[in-house]
């Protein structure tokens, strides 16, 4: 059976978070076999009422045709945005009918939210003691409101197992395609991605999206110099070398860099060079010596270090574990 999907629909729902769900997952198919039944997902839509209609936060309703008994089948619940979660974000408390909804969820399912989605979440004591983020925006009230939640304003999503947050508004593209990632591998992720022309994987974290002076008119950025690095990955890379291609001095270089990208070109570097190491991981019989130089990383140790800090386990694990679920595709 195919993993069923159910996205709650509350009222004052934003239709663009509310959508991204079922497009990403909607469109994740088996590559080898692109016919019409070989989705992996089923994805459904769903109400704390019986089906009926659900006010957006723009001049139209929807008309939902599940209510919530339809969270009792779901593998994974998606809670999008909503302006009007009323108790839920001006107290920390769930709804009379947000909590009787939430009793039909099965344990171990996971539970996914989308920009300020997370404080139905909170709410429900499921972040309790946990990692999480949310719209940068809300990122204080929300550390105020749920103090037991440890909350990273920084980052575009924060995957912790079985329970996932993203931050504001595309941030659930993110997050919904890592999500794919992780059950799929890069492949399926990285062909929904071009389908729906948007990054298999953006770079930094929020911080490059938070309101700042505007630069003066016709200053220069540091595109070329990433689009410079990510075509030699593999050889040395000096922080000089990038600076030079935009002609700018190091120190001028690495503040522009973080003001754009949300992180150091150090820290870039790294992201893109374990990004490289996965899909060699994933897609090739390579040595992890192999994949350690043409990753850019130079020894299997360092590589070694770099793919657990980010991903958590080692080269040998990740790779068992991407071309088990390929076997099972």
């Amino acid at each position: 059976m195919r993993h069923r999907v159910a996205v709650l629909a509350l009222d004052g729902v934003i239709p663009f978070e509310l959508g991204i769900p079922q497009r990403i997952f909607g469109r994740a198919r088996i590559l080898e076999s692109p016919g019409a039944d070989e989705k992996l997902y089923d994805v459904v839509t769903c109400s704390v009422r019986p089906p009926g209609p659900v006010r957006t936060d723009a001049d139209f309703s929807i008309m939902v045709e599940h209510g919530p008994e339809a969270l009792a089948t779901a593998d994974t619940v998606v809670v999008p945005a909503s302006y009007e979660l009323g108790p839920v974000h001006e107290e920390g408390r769930l709804t009379d009918e947000l909590a009787a909804a939430f009793t039909y969820i099965a344990p171990g399912t996971r539970m996914v939210s989308i920009c300020t989605g997370g404080y139905v979440l909170a709410a429900a004591g499921l972040l309790d003691g946990r990692p999480a983020t949310t719209h940068w925006s809300s990122a204080d009230h929300f550390q105020r409101l749920f103090p037991k939640v440890r909350v990273d304003p920084d980052v575009l999503f924060v995957d912790d197992g079985d329970v996932l947050t993203s931050a504001g508004v595309a941030a659930g593209i993110d997050l919904c395609l890592h999500i794919v990632r992780r059950d799929h591998g890069t492949a399926v992720a990285n062909d929904i991605a071009r389908r729906n022309v948007v990054p298999p994987h953006r770079d930094g974290g929020q911080a490059q999206f938070i309101r700042r002076p505007l630069p003066e008119a016709g200053l220069a950025t540091t595109t070329a110099a990433r689009t410079w690095a990510l075509g030699r990955l593999e050889q040395p890379i000096l922080l000089r070398d990038m600076a030079r291609r935009e002609s700018m001095s190091v120190r001028t270089f690495t503040r522009r860099f973080r003001e754009e990208v949300g992180v150091s070109p150090g820290q870039w570097l790294a992201q893109q060079r374990v990004e490289r190491a996965r899909h060699l991981l994933e897609s090739t019989e390579l040595s992890i010596d192999q994949v350690a130089r043409d990753a850019g990383f130079g020894t299997a140790t360092s590589l070694r270090q770099h793919v657990r800090a980010a991903l958590g386990v080692s080269p040998t694990v990740y790779r068992r574990t991407f071309r088990s679920t390929a076997a099972r595709r």
